[in-house]
């Protein structure tokens, strides 16, 4: 791990800087969207643009990269995050903000895309999985103290939303900087959703469903703790245990899930989540409740998301594992746009609980049709199943650990 960074740092650093910019507004337009006087429903769909602009983003940015190479598509993007970033409180609107959402999207799909190719470039079959291993907890470490950030300065001024394009803008100095010549960019030949269904109709629908639940936790849990009347402070500690649940419990769930039937521990990890979903609509629990509520959603979510994506490839031939998992990434961005309008919906109806009672209800519905899909067909091998991967944030990370397989 020492040589990875050692040798990767300033796109380690770039890339945590990039987090932390954009888990801050994130959160923050949650929080000011309540203060402008937004309903829940025009938060909801400001939230979900961000989604739509980054599954277009990643079809579009690989095309972009192979027209005029990364160095230009990351520094155009990246000027255009630091801009919008500054424009949202000079215009409120929920319309404006849902369409700079939409470009902000596409924006961090495409810098993504560019940062990880860039990354697995450096690597070798030796420490491309450590070099994922790392980028995952950089993006991690970067979202947990964007949280801190949102307790300088009031959400009402302006101070909130120049941080995020200052640190955006810093991001690139190491990126841009690094002494690594760009890296080439393959095209996958894509693999249709027909033919991926087929191969993994639990692969397909668990993505569709934890893309609504991941959108709905980070969506909206900065509204949820507004209907709730929280501080910002409690609000930010709320949306930081989601990111350290995740950060504790991934590599210890990936190492069970490697000795047993995968869909068994699917199944069971979204009983236990639903379970406390619904536990955390009982009125008057304490905040102290709440939070270890967060830590276990984060810390089944997100390697949900992995083993989905695992189980996947215990039926694919290594040469199909890119393509699958590209396709996989992409029903997972498509869920994840309704995510924050249904939970808006339910929460406008309901209360707050909405929040809690939408992703168990994701949950129940994932833990039903994996009970389901045992009964379809038998496990495979345990001798054939594919490595956990650790969940990234687009398919060309994906591709990179799939790639350290091959090497193997």
């Amino acid at each position: 791990m020492l040589k990875v960074v050692s040798t990767s740092w300033p796109l380690l650093l770039g890339v945590m800087l990039l987090m932390v910019g954009n888990g801050i507004q994130g959160s923050l337009l949650g929080i000011r969207g309540g203060l402008e006087g937004f309903s829940t429903f025009e938060i909801s769909v400001v939230m979900s643009a961000y989604f739509a602009g980054f599954l277009i983003g990643s079809q579009l940015a690989p095309a972009m990269i192979r027209k005029v190479g990364h160095v230009r598509v990351f520094a155009a993007l990246g000027s255009l995050i630091s801009a919008i970033l500054v424009v949202y409180p000079v215009a409120p609107d929920w319309i404006v903000w849902s369409a700079l959402r939409v470009m902000i999207g596409f924006s961090f799909s495409g810098i993504y895309i560019t940062a990880e190719s860039w990354l697995n470039n450096v690597a070798t079959n030796e420490t491309r999985g450590q070099a994922l291993s790392a980028y995952m907890i950089v993006q991690m470490l970067g979202i947990i103290a964007s949280q801190a950030l949102l307790n300088v300065a009031e959400p009402s001024g302006f101070v909130l939303f120049v941080i995020p394009s200052v640190l955006v803008s810093l991001a690139f100095m190491p990126l841009l900087l690094a002494p690594t010549p760009a890296p080439t960019f393959d095209q996958t030949q894509p693999l249709s959703f027909r033919a991926l269904f087929r191969i993994s109709p639990l692969g397909c629908a668990g993505m569709l469903l934890t893309g609504g639940v991941f959108s709905a936790m980070f969506g909206m849990a900065a509204v949820w703790g507004q209907m709730k009347g929280l501080s910002v402070r409690d609000i930010s500690i709320f949306i930081g245990a989601l990111y350290v649940g995740g950060l504790v419990l991934q590599y210890p769930i990936g190492w069970v899930s490697d000795r047993m039937d995968r869909r068994k521990l699917i199944m069971g990890l979204s009983v236990l989540a639903a379970v406390v979903m619904f536990l955390a609509t009982l009125p008057g629990l304490p905040f102290a409740a709440l939070l270890v509520a967060a830590l276990l959603l984060g810390g089944i979510t997100n390697p949900v998301y992995a083993l989905l994506i695992a189980y996947t490839n215990d039926f694919l031939a290594k040469e199909d594992m890119a393509a699958a998992s590209a396709g996989m990434i992409f029903l997972n961005g498509f869920g994840a746009i309704f995510g924050p309008l249904v939970t808006g919906w339910i929460m406008g109806r309901v209360g707050p609980s909405g929040f809690f009672l939408f992703i168990g209800i994701l949950y129940v519905a994932l833990a039903g049709y994996a009970l389901y899909r045992m009964t379809r067909r038998a496990a495979p091998a345990g001798h054939g199943q594919a490595a956990f991967v650790v969940p990234t944030a687009s398919p060309v990370a994906q591709t990179a650990a799939i790639e350290g397989q091959k090497g193997r």
